[in-house]
Formats: C-alpha cells, sequence, structure tokens
C-alpha cells in the first residue's frame, strides 16, 4: 500500500509501505475512505515537534472494515466505521469512567495516512454505521473521528449550559467545532475569537454571536467587554501555546470553567494566579469514544455538519500540498481521499 511518510520538517513523502496485518486478536484492518491533515500534525512539519526519523503520519480515519482479529465482534468485513484518534477496549475503569482516551490499554494512531490502517483494540474503538452512509456526509463522519469529538469535549470540560456564555480560543478545525459543540449543550452566547474572515464566517454560521479579533491582553479586555467585566461562564482552549492558555484561564469569569484540548506547548501556569481566579480547568486528550455514538446520530439526522471545517479536498497521493496549504493558512483543514 501506499502512505505518508515524514522525513524532516517540511518534508512529508507519499511512499510504498508494507500492507497492515492483524498482529493481535484484539485488531482490525480498515480500507481508508477518507483521512485528512490535523492541525496537532503541524508541530512535527514545523519542527516544533522534532522528527529524528522517518515516520508514519495521521490519525484520522473513516474507513471499510477489511479484516478482523479472532476477539472482534462488534464489527465485520464490509461496515462502514468510525473510530478515535485514541484506541480503547471501552471495558477498563478509565473507560467505564468516559475517559476512553486514558485506557489501560491505549495506542495513539498514527499511521492513518494510507490507503489501509491496522486498528488496535477495534473491538472498543470503531463504530460501525447501520449501511453506507451517503457520500455528502463522509467528510462530517471523518471531522467526528477527532476535530468534532475534540471540539466537544472541549465544551464539556468547560461546561457549557443552556443559557451560558462560552468563548473559543482558536479558530482551527477543533475551535470552530468547538462553536457546534457549545450551540448544541445550549449556550445562549458564544464568542469566537479569530482573526481570519473565512474562519469567522465559519463560526458564525456555526452559531457564534460574537467575534473578538483581539488577542492577548486586548482579547481578554473585550471579552470582559462583551459580559458586563465579569468574564465567560466557560471558556473553549483550542490551540496549546502559552497565550492561548493565559487568554482562557483570564476570559472566564470567577467560579467558570476552562476546557484545553489544544496539545500544550511550553505552557506553564502560575499556581497562585490559578488559585486566586476561582476557574475550574480540565482538559487532555478527548475521550472521542464516548462521544462517538451521539455525535454520529447528530451527523446522520443533519443536525450538525462539521465536515464544513474541510475547505480543501485532495487525492490521497497529494498529502505533502494539504500539510503546506495548512501550514500556510490557505486552508482551515485539508480532506484526502484514497
Amino acid at each position: 500500500m501506499r502512505g505518508a511518510v515524514i522525513h524532516a520538517p517540511g518534508d512529508v513523502r507519499f511512499e510504498e509501505l508494507a500492507d497492515p496485518e492483524i498482529v493481535n486478536p484484539t485488531d482490525t484492518i480498515i480500507r481508508t475512505v477518507a483521512t485528512c491533515v490535523c492541525g496537532s500534525d503541524l508541530w512535527d512539519f514545523r519542527g516544533i515537534n522534532p522528527v529524528t526519523e522517518p515516520h508514519p503520519m495521521g490519525h484520522e480515519y473513516v474507513g471499510i472494515v477489511e479484516e478482523v482479529g479472532g476477539d472482534v465482534t462488534s464489527v465485520k468485513p464490509g461496515q462502514f466505521v468510525i473510530g478515535s484518534f485514541a484506541t480503547s477496549d471501552n471495558t477498563c475503569p478509565n473507560c467505564r469512567n468516559g475517559y476512553q482516551s486514558s485506557c489501560l490499554h491505549r495506542e495513539f494512531m498514527s499511521t492513518c495516512q494510507a490507503e489501509y490502517v491496522r486498528i488496535p483494540n477495534a473491538e472498543g474503538t470503531l463504530v460501525a454505521t447501520a449501511g453506507q452512509p451517503d457520500e455528502a456526509l463522509i467528510p462530517s463522519l471523518l471531522a467526528l473521528s477527532d476535530v468534532m469529538g475534540t471540539g466537544w469535549y472541549a465544551a464539556v470540560a468547560a461546561e457549557v449550559k443552556p443559557g451560558s456564555t462560552a468563548v473559543v480560543v482558536g479558530d482551527g478545525a477543533v475551535g470552530l467545532s468547538g462553536v457546534i459543540a457549545a450551540k448544541e449543550l445550549g449556550a445562549e452566547r458564544i464568542i469566537a475569537m479569530s482573526r481570519h474572515a473565512s474562519r469567522q464566517k465559519l463560526a458564525t454560521e456555526f452559531g457564534a454571536t460574537d467575534i473578538v479579533t483581539e488577542r492577548g491582553d486586548e482579547g481578554i479586555a473585550r471579552v470582559k467587554e462583551l459580559t458586563g467585566g465579569i468574564g465567560a461562564d466557560s471558556v473553549l482552549e483550542c490551540v496549546g501555546t502559552q497565550e492561548s492558555m493565559l487568554q482562557a484561564l483570564r476570559s472566564a469569569r470567577p467560579g467558570g470553567n476552562v476546557g484545553f484540548v489544544g496539545v500544550p506547548h511550553d505552557v506553564e501556569i502560575n499556581g497562585e494566579e490559578l488559585f486566586y481566579s476561582h476557574v475550574g480547568l480540565r482538559g487532555g486528550p478527548a475521550p472521542v469514544r464516548r462521544f462517538l455514538p451521539d455525535l454520529i446520530e447528530r451527523v446522520l439526522d443533519g443536525r450538525i455538519n462539521p465536515g464544513k471545517v474541510f475547505d480543501l479536498t485532495l487525492p490521497l497521493d497529494q498529502v505533502a500540498e494539504g500539510y503546506k496549504a495548512m501550514d500556510e493558512r490557505r486552508a482551515i483543514k485539508a480532506l484526502l481521499r484514497p
């Protein structure tokens, strides 16, 4: 088969790779129907995460089951499936508590920008649809594999409630998905922080009521101005930088909550400031598997359309262009089709 391999920062190639095989009886092999480039992939592409040797890329996927291991009974060959970027048995104590991304047998997916993928812990990771979904729904179902589930977790972690005010820090695919989540969870006012016209437009379409273009202290001041000087009930941090984290924490009201899902890079939090802020803080890798059945139903019913975050579609063999377009902010998110 063929798949994406990163050799060095800025150097992604589409190469011949060994076909995946069943290694453990809990494995499943899928034929990829769609995959994509994630904003977090850019940490490697930009050299912020060190690339010390060539390795495959990608952790988002939907596909058709080709082969199942002997212990897999929840899916069968021919079914269309969606899974999380973090695999889980869905039975251990952490999974039963709703944190499948901390499963005791967790593996992070990292080979999904390819024609075929081995899915570990398939019994607890994959969710099959009732039949082959309409082609138009593929982008939205793919978004559930990570960005929509992650945006949803940001809203849940930030305790978005009906009638509340939510701020979304970050206008990438996760942040835009967070706008959808805040709207679905009943937020009355959703303040999206964005400097880019195309992303502002999509945020508004997804349910944002206000756009804040300022960043840092000016952005915080603008949020306070919009909330009567108090701050927001809930803040979704969807970037992972020091600036975005401080902006999130300082935009929340006393007693408010921050859900942070941007993978932190050089983020430090002052304990004394957090203590006196009375702001709650929760985050981590999103337990996407917890939300998949509900989110799949919302997509199939037409209630949400997170697939709109894909504003560039390319053949899988042009994966390198997908990386470049996102790195140069010519695209929000690149969808790849084998």
